[in-house]
């Protein structure tokens, strides 16, 4: 009786402990749904027979034994990839240290770096150096391989020893051989396997003297025959000349430039030709204010202080003698020259009075000879020589020879002479004062002043040797140099019977340099032969019409000597002078069957003699520099 009480009391007690669980799930279930359903749910839940409930028991027992056992799976699961992962991660840690154990007494460029295009692997970094530089240095000393700049039918050749040109090999070497040494070793492991595996090409930077980029950029610009001219203005007696510009062409210089670099950064294969770019472009516009404002001055008289020696030149009182509004009405005027009556009030004492006081030592002095029976080419040295003589030029003051000398015109006195323009000899007002300019560039040097603007002849010339001349062209070409010197000095010129001289006087300084100028060819460029046909000349016979001649490259240096010591040594310019090309006019007349003798023919023409290595260059013993 007892035992059956027990047990009835122990399913009573399954019993309401069912009904509590089945409650607890129906409460859970039922507080997302509608509070109006909920009543109806728990009657359901109270209302199912008793097996049902244990039924309901046992299901839940088995869906928890089924969580728990998913849950251990989980954990297995998990712990079996974190296993995993710090395997991989302990094996690659390891592997990093061998292999940085490996290279960690690596001296040497790791494998698959090149620099500029040359496998540099397995160097080190002088190593490296020394086969990048002999790369770069075979490549430079090329002289066959020119980078030819191309506009029109006008060419230049140049070189990369032109520019000065230079690469970054310190740098580059120095990125090279960094490769996988400066990072942690995760990163420079990865970068080492990169590089070995897809190479790696290091790029030096290419660096130009860009003073003589511009200089080049500069000369061709100035021989272009439609180039961009300018308005310009010079005075002439007691007027004001305004010349009007031309509309022209003018070089895309910062695009040029980067087709130099462009093409000289690449060491292993030829230049190709470059073609100049260019913009059309219109002169900028007359500003006669403008222009007033910087003729005007005030006269003043010259004079004289001592202790210490100050010489201070006149001024002579320059103005427009009309207004600045007839002045506008002349430049209405269709025409390509104005002139404008200038007002001249000239001091009571001049510089050139002064004489010896302000001028008393020779600073330098040079000459150069010309042919006198050359009667127009003599005329227009000797006018040009005329319009310089006595210029006076104050400390820090610029001397513009074609400010001075003015346009080369027949109505200013000039004759037609002869100069190289497209690379052939044609006739042209003014032709041969390029010679004064040339003799005033070497006096310049000797008296040692700054040159500021200077440009070679197109070939070379017979009076200076190469890299000694100074071309001058109205409009285009200027020589200007200026005084760098304490004291303001004086041109005087002497140009009569061949003999063209000119001589600077000053004040001498403390230190007074002794100057020698030092011309080098450094190759020559062979001259190329054309053949025309002449239908005036038997077949067969031959006429030299213009004779060959080599053209070369040079470089000028200008070495500054105290008590016999060299103290200074400057690079001047590199220049290069075009070969004159060799004209043969070639018969093509049928000779007939008896040949006559053709009494005007002339006899053939020897060409010219080509310069060669052994020639020797103007002597050192026609140069005065009196000063030092």
């Amino acid at each position: 009786m007892r035992l059956n009480m027990k047990k009835k009391e122990n399913e009573n007690k399954e019993e309401i402990e069912v009904k509590e669980e089945k409650e607890a799930i129906v409460q859970e279930e039922s507080s997302s749904k509608n509070s109006n359903e909920q009543p109806k749910v728990l009657e359901e839940v109270k209302n199912q027979p008793e097996e049902d409930k244990k039924q309901f028991k046992v299901q839940k027992n088995e869906s928890k034994n089924a969580d728990k056992e998913f849950t251990q799976k989980k954990k297995k699961v998990g712990l079996t990839i974190t296993i995993i992962i710090a395997l991989v991660i302990f094996l690659a840690l390891t592997i990093s240290v061998i292999f940085s154990l490996l290279n960690m007494n690596n001296e040497k460029i790791i494998d698959g770096v090149s620099i500029l295009g040359i496998d540099v692997s397995n160097l080190t970094a002088e190593q490296a150096k020394d086969q990048i530089n002999d790369a770069i240095n075979s490549r430079f000393q090329d002289e066959n391989n020119n980078l030819i700049l191309k506009r029109n039918n006008e060419e230049t050749n140049v070189t990369a020893n032109t520019f000065n040109a230079k690469f970054d090999v310190e740098k580059a070497v120095a990125e090279a051989y960094n490769i996988g040494r400066k990072g942690n070793i995760i990163t420079d492991n990865y970068e080492i396997l990169f590089t070995k595996l897809f190479k790696k090409n290091i790029e030096a930077k290419l660096y130009l003297d860009e003073e003589l980029l511009n200089k080049t950029i500069s000369d061709i610009s100035s021989k272009m025959q439609d180039a961009v001219i300018e308005s310009s203005y010079y005075t002439e007696d007691e007027n004001l000349i305004i010349v009007k510009g031309k509309p022209g062409y003018t070089i895309n210089s910062e695009e040029l430039k980067s087709r130099i670099y462009s093409q000289l950064s690449n060491i292993h294969t030829n230049y190709q030709v470059t073609e100049i770019p260019t913009i059309y472009k219109e002169p900028d516009p007359i500003d006669l204010e403008k222009i007033r404002n910087e003729i005007y001055r005030e006269p003043q008289d010259a004079y004289v202080e001592k202790n210490p020696t100050q010489v201070h030149p006149h001024v002579d009182g320059v103005d427009f003698a009309i207004s600045i509004e007839e002045a506008k009405k002349l430049l209405e005027e269709d025409k390509e020259e104005y002139k404008i009556p200038l007002k001249i009030t000239v001091p009571k004492k001049t510089i050139s009075e002064l004489g010896e006081e302000a001028f008393p030592d020779l600073l330098a002095k040079f000459s150069t000879f010309y042919d006198a029976s050359n009667k127009n080419r003599s005329t227009n040295i000797e006018l040009a020589s005329s319009k310089v003589n006595g210029t006076v030029i104050m400390p820090g003051e610029n001397f513009s020879y074609n400010t001075v000398v003015g346009r080369r015109t027949i109505e200013a006195g000039y004759k037609e002479g002869t100069a190289y323009i497209g690379g052939k000899v044609v006739p042209d007002v003014g032709g041969g004062i390029c010679q004064l300019s040339s003799t005033l560039y070497n006096v310049a040097l000797f008296a040692n002043l700054e040159i500021i603007e200077r440009s070679n002849h197109m070939f070379l010339t017979g009076y200076v040797a190469a890299g000694r001349d100074a071309t001058v062209y109205y409009g285009s070409i200027d020589f200007v140099f200026k005084n760098t010197r304490k004291y303001p000095i004086k041109i005087v010129t002497n140009s009569k019977n061949g003999v063209c001289e000119v001589s600077i006087y000053g004040i001498k300084e403390e230190k007074e340099y002794q100057v020698v100028i030092q011309p080098k060819i450094t190759s020559y460029i062979g001259y190329t032969t054309t053949y025309k046909d002449d239908p005036t000349l038997e077949e067969g016979k031959e006429v030299v019409e213009q004779a060959g001649v080599n053209g070369c490259r040079s470089e000028c240096y200008k070495i500054l000597k105290l008590d016999g010591k060299v103290v200074e040594q400057k690079l001047l310019s590199k220049d290069t002078y075009k070969a004159k090309e060799k004209i043969v006019r070639r018969g093509t007349k049928k000779v007939s069957a008896e040949p006559v003798e053709d009494p005007e023919e002339k006899p053939e023409e020897k060409p010219e003699e080509v310069p060669n290595e052994n020639q020797e260059q103007v002597p050192e013993t026609n140069i005065e520099n009196p000063a030092a």
